[in-house]
């Protein structure tokens, strides 16, 4: 059995909070400063690697980091939450999103079934949907084969499926892997559904609705919204729809789907990019066996964070390095900039994964914390966040953490040369180029012109940006959250702070409302 404690209880939070914070400017300087960079970097899975020789750590603090993983139980806890134990102590339930994509420990037995069965029963029945849809077996009321996906859905059910396919979609093109495209409706305004189908040609158009209770009260208006807009149009929605929900909602067994695919309580939307939620559409949209890629990639994740060594384990290090500058260093925010166009939307998803798991004040037992937890997260892709908020990030007042994402070759492979480089080439020089530009700065007799440096920034590399890189990539991120949640001793799998304005809302719509929020209410207009 583990041992759950409050972070300020651990003998290595007294340590870490003695530390003397190092100089970037100095570490990173000269010969010393090319060592480091060669030699701080953790090989990850799929190729990818983690340098963080621009983190604000030394042999001393790494050393100290190493004893609060140890004492702090991190692997054992991954251990304990793979073979099943109810980590999900505010809705004592188990955490089976690593499940997914493979079996890291023992069998996992849930309500009498085998979970990894179940999941990949699902996967398989997606599988085949898809593939009777790409062959023409599933057809529109014409007997036309279908050439969009729409996935209906918000926060998890969209965010991370949305951004996985941003991500492949031009790597899909090259291959000839583009089997459909795919759109997504998430917002309740009633403009976001009304661009999306104005957009895509109705008849030949599937929607894959995702809703685990089957009473999401957004996703239910936008179905209505799509009905309506397949009936005006002559069409039957029952020939255009398939759901994604729980064996135990409404839409499991209804006649208004072509085919319902499950999912079930032990995966958390912002974790479900791996099961059914992000499987039904990117499978449509690129075929099972890409989905297969992206599986194995984020296995072979999983597998490199249960190494037990920190120093050998990307996620876990750059879950205590986070913690480190979070607790003792006062950076209270991180940018996830990623030098890659196809990851335009992961900033947004890791947004969610991160401050919707970590953004607690309170234990996994309810008690109140002493320190802070979860930070804020942002980020755009470069180059273009380095011509809009990055002058903060170099001269604000507001010392902020980078974590950098960049590949050595674009996913198109038919890039130009243009002045001497290619356009490839000038992505990476930025980044490489911004690393150095925060962490050591540049000294100006004009202040107006002076870089105090220190700005702190970590970069995962890779070569290629493809199904099994991004299912490595999605993992790391995932497992770092996971890790830091532990350090912190709070519940990274329970959303609470999203039911109030739910419940909140439904008394509005009901009119049932009084005082402030009465008048609110009739100031928008209800």
């Amino acid at each position: 059995m583990v041992n759950w404690k409050n972070f300020d209880e651990l003998k290595s939070y007294g340590k870490l909070a003695d530390t003397s914070r190092i100089s970037l400017k100095k570490v990173l300087a000269g010969e010393k400063g090319a060592e480091r960079v060669e030699c701080m970097s953790v090989p990850m899975a799929c190729g990818l690697s983690f340098n963080y020789a621009a983190r604000p750590v030394d042999d001393a603090i790494l050393k100290i980091l190493s004893e609060l993983a140890a004492e702090a139980e991190l692997p054992e806890k991954f251990q304990e939450l793979y073979n099943g134990a109810v980590i999900n102590t505010g809705e004592k339930r188990l955490v089976l999103h690593h499940l997914t994509r493979g079996q890291l420990g023992s069998d996992v037995i849930a309500d009498g079934v085998n979970k990894r069965e179940f999941y990949e029963t699902q996967q398989k029945k997606i599988a085949e949907f898809a593939e009777k849809v790409h062959a023409g077996e599933i057809v529109n009321e014409a007997g036309e084969k279908f050439t969009t996906v729409v996935q209906i859905g918000i926060g998890g059910s969209d965010l991370g499926p949305r951004a996985m396919y941003i991500a492949l979609e031009n790597w899909a093109r090259k291959y000839g892997k583009l089997k459909m495209e795919a759109k997504f409706i998430s917002n309740v305004d009633p403009d976001d559904a009304s661009a999306v189908l104005a957009s895509i040609d109705l008849p030949h158009s599937i929607f894959v609705l995702v809703s685990k209770s089957g009473t999401t009260l957004e996703t239910l208006t936008n179905e209505s919204f799509v009905k309506n807009a397949l009936k005006e149009a002559g069409l039957d929605p029952s020939k255009h729809m398939a759901a994604v929900t729980s064996e135990t909602s409404p839409l499991a067994k209804s006649s208004d789907y072509l085919a319902a695919f499950f999912m079930d309580d032990y995966i958390g939307g912002r974790y479900s990019s791996t099961s059914a939620v992000g499987g039904a559409v990117l499978s449509l949209a690129f075929g099972a066996d890409v989905f297969a890629e992206f599986l194995s990639g984020a296995a072979e994740a999983d597998k490199a964070a249960a190494e037990k060594d920190p120093m050998k384990n990307a996620a876990m290090l750059d879950a205590l390095i986070g913690v480190y500058e979070r607790n003792f260093l006062g950076m209270e925010n991180t940018a996830v900039l990623p030098y890659s166009q196809a990851l335009s939307r992961f900033p947004a998803h890791l947004q969610q994964l991160d401050m919707e798991s970590n953004g607690k004040s309170v234990n996994r037992f309810g008690e109140p914390v002493n320190y802070v937890t979860g930070p804020v997260i942002f980020g755009e892709p470069g180059t273009n966040g380095q011509h809009s908020f990055y002058q903060l990030l170099h001269q604000g007042k507001t010392v902020i953490p980078l974590q950098f994402i960049g590949f050595r070759n674009s996913q198109i492979g038919n890039d130009l040369d243009i002045q001497g480089s290619t356009s490839q080439q000038k992505l990476c020089a930025n980044v490489a180029a911004q690393i150095i530009a925060f962490a050591c700065g540049k000294e100006d007799e004009n202040r107006n012109k002076n870089f105090e440096g220190e700005r702190p920034s970590s970069i995962i590399i890779g070569d290629d940006l493809n199904p099994a890189s991004l299912g490595a990539l999605l993992a790391h991120f995932e497992n770092k959250v996971m890790f830091q949640g532990f350090i912190w001793n709070i519940n990274s799998f329970d959303q609470e702070g999203v039911q109030l304005g739910k419940v909140l809302a439904k008394r509005v719509l009901a009119h049932e409302t009084e005082g402030a929020l009465s008048v609110y209410s009739r100031l928008l207009g209800i």
